[in-house]
């Protein structure tokens, strides 16, 4: 199986990226925490344009939680100069939207969620984000922490320069020992998943066959009436 971005995280990098090329200047570090395999992930980014990855595998972290997987995230980033963070709304797997609030908080920055448009100026970022029936302008200090929307942006695909580029791209991987992490503080869940199932499957529909549309009323009523029991 291969692994890949989360859609939400791409929206991230893409901006990251044109951030990068709007201000002429900085570095887009990706981090990740997760196996092997989430080194895959890591490289498609830096194909994309990002400067460098860092992941930190280490076994302990496969029983995290969100919360455990931000108290990682929170302490790789204070060890880097950063001015701005972007993340993904949520994890399309587990549909987790607990990683990005978590890590504003830990690091103690302000944090926007939703993300449609932003814009940087004089040491502030002004954020336009989704809410239910409409969109909240709001203003931050930089450094600062916001989480991506559709409608953001729409990502760039990898050149095939771009990929050959990212093999010799610096990728740090880590572990909780090397952030100085005790995976006994770290690695305590505090939402357990008990199981997965996929949802029960729908019943068929049914179409209804008639001669006329009069008739086809009729049979509906019908059994609505007799065989749903909802009228």
């Amino acid at each position: 199986m291969s692994w890949i971005i989360s859609p939400y995280d791409e929206f991230a990098v893409e901006e990251a990226l044109r951030i990068k090329e709007m201000q002429k200047g900085g570095t887009v570090t990706i981090v990740s925490v997760g196996g092997a395999k989430a080194a895959e992930a890591i490289r498609t980014a830096l194909a994309m344009g990002a400067d460098k990855g860092i992941l930190v595998n280490d076994p302990a972290t496969a029983s995290c939680d969100g919360l455990g997987i931000a108290r990682i995230v929170s302490t790789v980033v204070k060890s880097l100069p950063f001015d701005l963070i972007i993340a993904g709304q949520r994890a399309v797997d587990d549909e987790n939207f607990l990683v990005g609030a978590a890590v504003a908080e830990f690091l103690k920055i302000p944090f926007t969620s939703l993300v449609i448009r932003q814009e940087i100026a004089d040491g502030k970022i002004t954020c336009h984000r989704t809410i239910e029936g409409g969109t909240a302008v709001v203003s931050s200090p930089l450094p600062a922490l916001f989480t991506t929307q559709r409608g953001l942006n729409e990502p760039r695909y990898a050149s095939l320069p771009g990929v050959m580029k990212a093999k010799k791209k610096p990728l740090d991987v880590k572990t909780l020992a090397d952030l100085g992490l005790d995976p006994a503080a770290v690695v305590k869940p505090l939402m357990q998943v008990i199981s997965m199932r996929f949802p029960e499957k729908r019943k068929a529909g049914k179409i209804i066959d008639a001669a006329t549309p009069r008739a086809k009323a009729a049979e509906l009523v019908r059994m609505l009436h007799e065989e749903a029991k909802v009228i």
